[in-house]
């Protein structure tokens, strides 16, 4: 894409304001804009083109300073983010300045963030599951949070809809609680992996470990080349292999002629206009200039990220809404959740020492949500349930330091390959709680001057109980599978680490109890929408990338027609 069209016009009124450039906000710009919609994308950061911007996207440990290591300096501009462990010198021009970005932990929560041209969609697993009905109706039948205003036939269209733009390999199964998709052929099991699911399936016939699902194109696709299995994905993929904004979405939209974005854009409010009650456009700060400037459209999507487009919604005050707008049922900035990560267990596979596998592929195994699906996997220790991640693979070496060998002989056994292991780890849902919250922060501003955000969440009972749930049953599994030397482990992170954060802006079928309706509209402001997880009611335990793909194209596809019916 030679031209974003990125000196924006200040006088222009577009048809259409989509704040952020993710995962979310890319599909609102395509849908829009192939609908023949004038169409401003804001950016909080920069441009960032495919393929060109990528500077890390070849390189070897040994072809950056400190072999991939950060410097004093980087690490303090990543003082909270570089917690996760997953901020490296390949990677750390993607993540978020945190010293200019603040925010306020009242319990410790890891908030990433990714302030670029494609923001997270750079940076994610790309782990891409259907939420079930089971999913859609948990809130309806166990109590906790509101129902859904929607149910998986709702979805079921545009799920398909978005995964054949987008490609995701998998492969069909035929289970209730994670619905088949539109699939490209799936990547392999390696031979480990096959030999593991043969002895977990025969123990457990109510388990299924299968090969993940993931937004990886093992077939051309658009122009897109296939996944080639560097794993360096995090890095900018410069086929356009996986799924991000600025491979697949955003070039699409710009195709049509009817997208402008403007980078370094920070979105202070959404304007509210009283007498029309709409909202008639945004507020923005210019990232290098300072300058205040407001833009206009008829429809504003937020797409910002969970927590960037409820603070957005927080700071947009007026004499209608006071506490932010929407915020008439009192749940902006409420029920925030994210999935429990890194518990589960690692061992050791006997056997198979003639046999290895080819390339480094970008996924691993899937083992589905097997409790309280149906009437005879009912718990009564918690509600709800999980899903776990992993795989096989062999490592080389891992004494290779401070030994005291030297020679040929001693380099040559270094490429021995060590045994082979298998690992899962669980993902569990987490229920939404009024209590865990954020709100605006007015005593902490960020560089611009902006209120920031103080952050109060953290894991409740149930998500204890379906931890320690996950590590009995994964120690269990590999046992019972006959795997060796078996460690079991449940590190009791705080929320945050599953980078899935939901919530804080909910869809609802109640003004009185929720932001957003079922489709995705702010209650009272008929022409605003919020499509990116801040919209989501429960958290279900899949990866939730793909369900905002699906609800921001539906959403796309409804405001376009309610304008056109001269409705907002």
């Amino acid at each position: 894409m030679a031209n974003y069209n990125i000196d924006a016009d200040k006088a222009l009124t577009y048809d259409v304001i989509v704040v952020g450039s993710g995962i979310s906000g890319g599909w609102a710009a395509k849908e829009f804009t192939e609908k023949g919609l004038k169409t401003l994308v804001l950016e909080r950061g920069r441009i960032v083109k495919h393929v060109e911007d990528y500077p890390t996207m070849n390189l070897d440990p040994w072809d950056m300073e400190l072999r991939g290591g950060l410097t004093p300096e980087e690490k303090d501009r990543h003082y909270k983010g570089g917690r996760s462990g997953f901020i490296g010198k390949d990677t750390e021009h993607f993540w978020a300045n945190d010293r200019e970005n603040p925010y306020t932990e009242e319990k410790p929560f890891l908030w990433i963030r990714a302030h670029q041209m494609g923001g997270r969609s750079l940076l994610w697993g790309k782990q891409t599951y259907r939420w079930s009905d089971i999913d859609f109706e948990a809130n309806a039948k166990d109590g906790h949070g509101v129902d859904w205003p929607i149910r998986y036939k709702d979805l079921e269209p545009w799920y398909t809809y978005v995964e054949k733009f987008a490609g995701i390999s998998g492969s069909a199964e035929n289970l209730k609680q994670l619905p088949d998709g539109h699939f490209l052929p799936p990547m392999d099991l390696n031979v480990v992996e096959k030999s593991v699911k043969e002895r977990i399936e025969k123990n457990h016939p109510g388990r299924k470990m299968i090969i993940g699902r993931v937004a990886h194109l093992t077939e051309p696709l658009n122009g897109r080349g296939t996944c080639q299995y560097r794993n360096r994905c995090s890095r900018g993929c410069p086929y356009g292999a996986y799924f991000s904004s600025n491979a697949v979405t955003l070039p699409a939209a710009n195709a049509t002629g009817n997208l402008t974005i403007r980078p370094f854009s920070i979105v202070q409010e959404v304007i509210y206009d009283e007498k029309a009650g709409k909202a008639t456009g945004v507020r923005v700060i210019d990232a290098e200039t300072s300058e205040v400037i407001d833009y206009k459209a008829k429809i504003i999507f937020l797409n910002a990220s969970t927590l960037s487009s409820t603070q957005i919604l927080l700071n947009s005050k007026s004499s209608r809404f006071e506490n932010g707008m929407g915020n008439d049922s009192g749940e902006l900035g409420h029920n925030l959740m994210d999935h429990t990560y890194r518990v589960g267990a690692v061992g050791q596979v006997e056997g198979f020492e003639d046999r290895y596998y080819k390339g480094r592929r970008p996924n691993g195994i899937y083992i589905p949500r097997y409790w309280n699906i149906d009437r005879e996997s009912q718990s009564d220790k918690f509600v709800r349930g999980f899903g776990f991640q992993g795989g096989a693979g062999r490592g080389g070496s891992r004494a290779a330091a401070n030994r005291a060998e030297f020679g040929a002989e001693y380099k040559d056994s270094l490429f021995a390959p060590g045994p082979w292991e298998f690992f899962i780890t669980g993902f569990s849902e987490c229920l939404p709680y009024h209590s865990n919250e954020v709100k605006l922060n007015t005593d902490v501003l960020d560089k611009w001057g902006q209120p920031t955000l103080t952050i109060n969440a953290e894991w409740g009972d149930n998500e204890r109980a379906l931890n320690d749930q996950a590590q009995a049953d994964a120690t269990e599994m590999l046992e019972q599978a006959g795997l060796t030397n078996i460690v079991s482990f449940n590190n009791q992170h705080e929320m945050g680490y599953g980078i899935h954060e939901m919530g804080t802006a909910r869809m609802g079928r109640d003004p009185k109890t929720s932001v957003l309706n079922g489709w995705n509209q702010i209650h009272a402001v008929k022409n605003v929408f919020v499509t990116d997880g801040a919209c989501m009611t429960s958290s279900a335990c899949v990866n939730p990338s793909l369900t905002y793909m699906a609800l921001t194209a539906r959403a796309a596809n409804y405001a376009v027609s309610e304008l056109n019916k001269r409705n907002i």
